[in-house]
């Protein structure tokens, strides 16, 4: 007898006001009863949540759920997001995945484009019903209700079985990857502005007086900067004119790139790479960048679930998976409060390891350090070697002496290294790859088809295309397993750290970049924390890889200030 599954709401908020719909559903989607409104729609869902924590259903977290904070919902299925995973399962990858967009395939409408996501400050803007580009007159919970359906059938028509089930694991994680977001962004960051000064302060002088001026440090960076050329003034912040004050003194420069720069013998060179760090800095998580997002003692950027094409997540303004290293001082624990900082250790070739199912290779990744492992059963110890073999493997070099170490790696681990290039011919040929639970990579233009197909005048542009392609596939395969496994812990441990304490006092996830995620924990449970880590990061590697021998080992420190983790 199969075990009975949490019951399924969808929601539909009224969009001006507290209220709004709840609808029983059965897995399949199917109405189990008539909508009820709730002029109060929080207290409603809570007491739902108390009674059985079942799936939410809605058109996109940022209407459904993040109206309803600081409560917190166990479990969801975010239309938005799983639309676009079927898209590309179904090989449409990219298309418009909003509600409206979804409802109009479904009723054979034509479908919007998908309009701009609005700006993080514009809070107004992502509740109204507008951003659910459903048609005048169009019911919001009927179209929630009918869409979740039509998912719910696209999903169960995958024929393999094994897939289908890596699928709705898929669905899952990406979801609660959804609520991870939201709570992430209403929490905040620990951050010390008065820390985040003193940093900055030292780095490029005192705050200006006029805003939109240079600080001091930059300012007297500038003119070293012309003095060092003997040129006339320029400004140091326009391509082309530093590559022109460098070419008055005979330096040919193709770009302003750090690389190229170091490569110059000219005092004005290293002037140049500090000028930019420093203006860098200045620019993205400078004075102005503390007033616009870290205000209040927490840093809340918006994070994009599924923001990039192998499913790593991305932030709409903020910067938050940018965090410069020295700036990270900045992040400071609450008082009585811990930060419990992991990160996956060598986390693409052990996904490698465990997707290609080389048993060499699974024996290497067992140990501690992997590239240490590889160059003593491989590379004669050199570890340089090692790692700049399996990297190449991994991305697609083969220039310079990277020939002989792929060798090298393919006599001793074939099934490894078999699969990553049978990924490339795959990209080479036009086809399309998934990762491990079934996420597609974006199929190939149609320009790109069109050049890989003319006639031999082109052949040369159109084979540095398919092996171009053929890199990107063999990478997203890796890639995108990884962010996989990085959504199943998310997933895991958020559940866990509740279990750990539901209260105000609780644990939470703060900060997530691929494959690093911050805890901040009251002190007195910051061990259970790490522990709690420790384990979603194995009950990852099992749903998401099987039965594998390959560990995911995480690097985990509990520390009052984040510059402390490494």
């Amino acid at each position: 007898m199969a075990a009975p599954t949490a019951p399924r709401y969808a929601l539909a908020p009224d969009p001006h006001g507290p209220g709004g719909r709840l609808q029983p559903l059965d897995d399949a989607g199917t109405p189990l009863g008539p909508p009820a409104h709730h002029p109060d729609l929080a207290p409603a869902v809570a007491d739902l949540e108390t009674a059985g924590q079942p799936r939410w259903v809605w058109a996109a977290a940022d209407s459904g759920y993040t109206p309803l904070l600081p409560l917190r919902l166990a479990r969801c299925h975010d239309l938005r997001l799983v639309e676009a995973l079927l898209l590309g399962h179904e090989g449409s990858w990219g298309g418009p995945r909003s509600l409206g967009a979804a409802w109009a395939r479904l009723r054979r409408l034509p479908v919007p484009a998908d309009l701009p996501e609005a700006a993080v400050d514009d809070q107004d803007s992502l509740f109204t019903p507008d951003r659910l580009q459903l048609p005048p007159g169009t019911d919001q919970l009927t179209a929630v209700v009918a869409v979740h359906a039509d998912q719910q059938r696209r999903i169960q028509a995958i024929a393999d079985p094994a897939a289908r089930s890596r699928f709705r694991l898929l669905v899952a994680a990406e979801s609660a990857g959804a609520l991870l977001a939201a709570e992430m962004a209403y929490d905040g960051l620990p951050w010390r502005a008065d820390v985040h000064d003193h940093l900055l302060t030292d780095l490029l002088g005192p705050r200006p007086a006029i805003p939109g001026t240079r600080p001091k440090i930059l300012a007297e960076l500038a003119v070293e900067l012309q003095q060092a050329l003997g040129a006339r003034p320029f400004n140091p912040d326009s391509h082309s004119q530093v590559l022109r004050a460098f070419a008055d003194q005979g330096i040919q420069l193709t770009s302003t790139r750090s690389w190229e720069l170091r490569s110059v013998d000219h005092p004005a060179a290293a002037l140049m790479i500090r000028y930019k760090e420093l203006s860098r800095l200045h620019a993205a998580h400078g004075w102005a960048w503390q007033d616009t997002w870290a205000r209040g003692g927490r840093f809340r950027p918006e994070y994009v679930v599924g923001g990039v094409v192998s499913g790593r997540w991305a932030s709409r303004g903020g910067g938050a998976l940018q965090i410069p290293r020295v700036l990270r001082g900045a992040v400071v624990a609450d008082p009585g409060w811990a930060l419990v900082v992991a990160d996956a250790a060598q986390l693409e070739p052990r996904v490698l390891a465990a997707l290609s199912q080389d048993a060499g290779l699974a024996r290497t990744a067992a140990e501690g350090d992997l590239y240490s492992a590889l160059a003593a059963t491989a590379f004669q110890g050199d570890r340089e070697k090692a790692k700049l073999g399996l990297l190449g493997a991994m991305y697609g070099q083969t220039s310079g002496d990277i020939g002989p170490l792929l060798a090298t790696l393919r006599r001793r681990y074939p099934t490894a290294m078999g699969y990553v290039e049978a990924a490339a011919r795959t990209g080479e040929d036009g086809g399309v790859v998934h990762s491990r639970l079934g996420r597609a990579c974006p199929p190939p233009s149609a320009d790109w088809l069109d050049l890989t197909e003319a006639p031999e005048t082109a052949a040369d542009t159109g084979g540095r295309s398919a092996r171009a392609r053929g890199r990107f596939t063999r990478n997203f395969v890796i890639q995108a397993s990884g962010a996989d496994w990085a959504l199943a812990l998310l997933a895991s441990l958020r559940r866990r750290l509740t279990a750990l304490s539901s209260g105000e006092d609780r644990p939470h996830l703060v900060f997530f970049q691929h494959d690093e995620v911050m805890v901040h924990s009251p002190l007195d449970l910051a061990d259970q924390v790490a522990a709690a880590v420790a384990e979603a990061g194995e009950e990852a590697r099992r749903l998401v890889f099987g039965d594998t021998p390959v560990r995911f080992p995480l690097s985990t420190a509990v520390v009052e200030r984040y510059a402390d983790a490494k």
